[in-house]
């Protein structure tokens, strides 16, 4: 009301929620004893019931500091255990490699009796390398230098004779060729007489200490060096006819798969169930049984003939003749195309775990490397009592050649075809994804060949020979043609792995270990970021372990 006063208004506003008719306040006795004492009484009820409302609220919003409070301080409790945890653990796997350590140092070959002192011979004429002829002298002053014929007979009489040339055509060399002697190495290279794990090459210890370039000797005296010139490995071209075969059976699968629905629609579920288990696999240990048998129950479905399909001869698909044996469970000349088609794609599943993922965690190629060692090693799926692992390294011939010898260089066309780098639709595939592949493939390779077959009944599809090949062909590679390639594959397989390494192999390992990370990234023309990489790891694992390379 315009005529109203601000009092008026005020006591309108602010009055108390029990409010009293007009009528009451208008009466005679408002202004009483007793009506004071009323209103003080009401306003007295109103003060207490807000001061009760406000200590009510005071105490939740206590009670709720308090519960976070707790919850914070749970928190940081479960924080600091994981700490400790990790602390021990990782207190405890020092502890571990430590004693290894010492247990490997520990360990001592006992050197030869000296030999008897033999007489004299009497001076006889020695051609020179220019042709003349010359008469040795009974002795020589101490700062000669001495010849390398007469170092590398010092060393054959000190650790016997010369190992056996190996019989898979490598020589030790990724570039050597036959006829070429096979170097023992220094003492303190420290290979000594280690003995190799069941399967292994013969003289593998000389696959790593081979020289980079070998001498031939000319009739006409002068010493010569023999041009590098490309690998013949055998086995290695018969991969890349494996994988044209394995084409030429995916499109023979597509045309049986239109004749047959119940082929066509189960071929498909097959495939995708593959892979769907393939990309569920986890690194706990016994969390893949469900996946490891979902894929078996695959295979075992696709060889009993419960889905009717073509069939074909395996060795198609192998790098060696096989007869039949006696006690293998397939001994007949044919096996169900399916079969040989879900191996194809499970190994092709595989490859994708290990450039997809292991690039970037390279343990995470560890159960995959479980599930294919007891794939490839079950006997259900031999063939005349050996695997079918031809069909997996075929594929990883091609996605990584390096691993089987080859190299090139990475600023030409056909030296990145030769080093596995991929080619896009609209080129070559950018430089770090091409590094992320390699550190899979790479780590991937090391999870297939260095699995521990000890304890079990089964023989090893991919023995530890295999990595050491592998290792020796890649640092032994010129140091004129050494690429990044080469370096990125060579420690991620090694990285992670170098204790399972040193577990088969001992101090052979150590020597090998010694020739991969520092006199082959010593010995490249270049230093590359790979090559860098390599000198980085050695220091790694000095720090790490107390592995002194």
């Amino acid at each position: 009301m315009a005529g109203s006063s601000p009092a008026a208004r005020r006591s309108r506003q602010w009055s108390s929620p029990d409010r009293r008719s007009i009528s009451s306040l208008l009466t005679e006795n408002r202004n009483s004893p007793l009506s004071h004492q009323d209103a003080l009484a009401a306003a007295q009820a109103e003060h207490d019931r807000v001061r009760e409302a406000a200590i009510r609220v005071y105490h939740d919003y206590e009670l709720q500091e308090e519960r976070r409070r707790l919850l914070e301080q749970e928190q940081r409790i479960l924080e600091q255990q994981k700490l400790e945890e990790e602390r021990i653990r990782a207190e405890e796997r020092l502890r571990a490699e430590e004693e290894r350590l010492r247990a490997l140092r520990a360990k001592t070959i006992p050197k030869l009796p000296p030999e008897p002192p033999t007489p004299a011979p009497a001076p006889t004429p020695t051609t020179k390398a220019n042709g003349s002829t010359a008469v040795p002298e009974p002795t020589k002053p101490a700062s000669e230098p001495v010849k390398p014929d007469a170092t590398s007979n010092s060393k054959a009489a000190l650790f016997g004779p010369q190992q056996p040339a190996l019989t898979n055509g490598f020589n030790g060399h990724a570039n050597g060729s036959s006829g070429v002697k096979t170097a023992l190495p220094s003492p303190s290279q420290g290979f000594g007489q280690a003995q190799s794990p069941k399967g292994s090459l013969p003289g593998i210890s000389s696959l790593l200490s081979q020289p980079t370039t070998p001498t031939v000797a000319p009739t006409n005296g002068l010493s010569t060096s023999t041009p590098a010139k490309p690998v013949v490995i055998p086995d290695v071209d018969r991969y890349v006819e494996i994988h044209q075969n394995l084409k030429k059976l995916r499109a023979s699968l597509q045309q049986q798969s239109k004749a047959s629905p119940v082929l066509k629609r189960r071929m498909g579920d097959m495939r995708r169930e593959l892979r769907k288990n393939m990309g569920q696999l986890v690194g706990e240990k016994g969390g893949n049984r469900k996946q490891n048998a979902a894929i078996q129950a695959l295979l075992d479905e696709s060889l009993n003939g419960s889905v009717p399909s073509q069939l074909i001869d395996p060795s198609d698909f192998i790098t060696d003749k096989r007869e039949p044996v006696e006690g293998a469970l397939h001994n007949e000349p044919q096996l169900p195309s399916l079969f040989i088609y879900l191996l194809n794609h499970f190994a092709k599943a595989v490859i994708n775990q290990f450039v997809n993922e292991c690039g970037a965690q390279p343990k995470t190629a560890d159960p995959i490397g479980v599930l294919v060692a007891m794939i490839f090693s079950k006997d259900i799926y031999l063939w005349r009592g050996k695997t079918l692992i031809d069909i997996l390294m075929a594929k990883l011939r091609v996605v990584c050649p390096v691993l089987f010898g080859y190299y090139g260089s990475e600023k030409t066309e056909q030296g990145r075809a030769r080093l596995g780098w991929k080619k896009g639709p609209t080129g070559w595939i950018p430089e770090q994804q091409h590094n992320d592949r390699m550190k899979g493939l790479g780590a991937g390779y090391a999870a297939i060949s260095l699995r521990n077959f000890a304890n079990s009944k089964f023989t090893n599809p991919w023995p530890p020979s295999k990595y050491w090949t592998a290792m020796a062909r890649i640092a032994n590679t010129p140091p004129a043609d050494i690429s990044d390639t080469q370096c990125i594959v060579l420690r991620s397989m090694i990285e992670s792995s170098e204790e399972r390494f040193i577990h088969f192999y001992g101090n052979a390992a150590i020597a090998a270990l010694r020739k991969a990370l520092v006199e082959f990234s010593n010995k490249a023309a270049e230093k590359t970021p790979g090559v860098l990489g390599l000198q980085v790891l050695a220091q790694i694992l000095k720090r790490d372990i107390g592995l002194e390379l």
